[in-house]
């Protein structure tokens, strides 16, 4: 059994953010095991809102970073069967002034690569992948795990940051992830395929009955990310045939003439089933504690799960760092500070999802009301972008 004074299960964003930001706040060893056989990361666009590019700041990897990504100059809503402006935010230099730090747009792997880097490139870090975690224990004063091939490990402080099917939660919680009924589609293409219509610097959200759509520069502006969300009608829990493809056409069918054109260039290769979790409030036992999806899966409708993750990062990291003396009391402070903002962001979450997708004379009542706000109030934000000091 390998003795390792600290193991994170999960080599994504989040697993990658904590073992830099552990290793910079604390001095500790950290050791990373990855399920699959390399780094890398499943889908393609990406979205950092402030809570997020403010720690990848103190991380020092923002500007590498920035190399990559995009700096949308606004987030706007469309209507995606009338093609007509719902309402915008303006992302420009008020937005900057007021949050302290940029809204970025980026490929998933750029991100992954660049903290992927930064850990390499850091001697307390090691890194390991074709790690497929089957078993946990908690041993009161450190955990053991071990792995499909035989590999086992104890460790003083063992993190799970290993995705929305967590083998470390099950140390903690014993629940499931939940359906949502809704599928994604994704895909990236040439920018030079795309026309002006929303504005290519911007990050646009078409929304409909049961449907939207999403369009946004990715790779320095090089690539255009595409994701189309629609509800099926044909789910049921014991079966995979739904969300099909021709449920996809069928559906973005009652679209505007530019959607639809634009979704004729998705990928239809893959779909993206849509799971969270119930939130709870318990994250930790003893010296086990969960991070990211493993902890807080959420819908995507608020683009806040990797921002969730990394937020966590910072906070451990701090915490660990302030409490070296009594790590179990370390990891119920860092849940104390991070998991009800958590559950408040998933339950905004599903709750955003229900406002995109309205109908009828209830998606009237919500364009008109939206249509009346400031681009540059963002009061509404604050809550979710705005720095807490405890936490971070």
């Amino acid at each position: 059994m390998e003795r390792k004074q600290t193991l994170i299960v999960g080599g994504g964003i989040g697993g990658l953010a904590t073992a830099l930001a552990l290793s910079q706040a604390t001095g500790r060893s950290v050791h990373v095991l990855e399920r699959s056989t390399e780094f890398g990361e499943i889908g393609a666009g990406l979205q950092l809102a402030p809570n997020a590019t403010r720690i990848l700041d103190r991380l020092g990897v923002l500007t590498e970073i920035s190399g990559y990504a995009v700096h949308p100059d606004r987030l706007v809503w469309m209507d995606a069967l009338r093609e007509q402006k719902i309402t915008e935010i303006d992302l420009g230099a008020t937005f900057r002034e007021h949050f302290g730090h940029p809204y970025i747009v980026m490929h998933r792997n750029d991100l992954l690569s660049v903290l992927l880097d930064a850990c390499r490139r850091n001697k307390s870090i090691t890194l390991e992948t074709d790690r497929h975690v089957e078993w946990v224990e908690d041993v009161g004063d450190g955990a053991r795990l071990g792995c499909a091939d035989g590999t086992a490990y104890e460790t003083e402080i063992l993190i799970g940051a290993d995705g929305l099917r967590s083998k470390v939660r099950g140390s903690v919680s014993s629940d499931e992830p939940v359906c949502a009924e809704y599928v994604a589609y994704r895909g990236t293409m040439p920018m030079s395929q795309m026309s002006t219509h929303a504005g290519l610097d911007n990050v646009v959200m078409w929304v409909g009955p049961d449907m939207h759509f999403v369009q946004y520069p990715v790779r320095r502006g090089e690539l255009y990310n595409q994701v189309a969300v629609f509800r099926s009608k044909r789910y049921t829990p014991d079966s995979d045939d739904w969300g099909t493809v021709e449920e996809f056409d069928a559906h973005f069918a009652q679209t505007c003439d530019y959607v639809q054109s634009c979704a004729k260039l998705m990928w239809r290769d893959r779909r993206w089933p849509m799971y969270d979790r119930e939130p709870i409030l318990g994250w930790t036992h003893n010296r086990i504690a969960l991070l990211g999806d493993a902890a807080h899966a959420m819908l995507q409708y608020i683009a806040q799960g990797a921002c969730q993750a990394i937020e966590d990062a910072g906070c451990l990291a701090k915490c660990i760092a302030e409490g070296e003396a009594d790590i179990p009391a370390a990891l119920v402070r860092y849940q104390t500070l991070r998991a009800h903002q958590a559950a408040r962001v998933q339950i905004t979450a599903r709750a955003m999802g229900k406002f995109f997708h309205l109908a009828g004379a209830e998606a009237e009542v919500r364009n008109t009301l939206m249509g009346l706000r400031s681009p540059s109030d963002y009061s509404h934000l604050d809550w979710l972008y705005g720095e807490r000091k405890a936490a971070n």
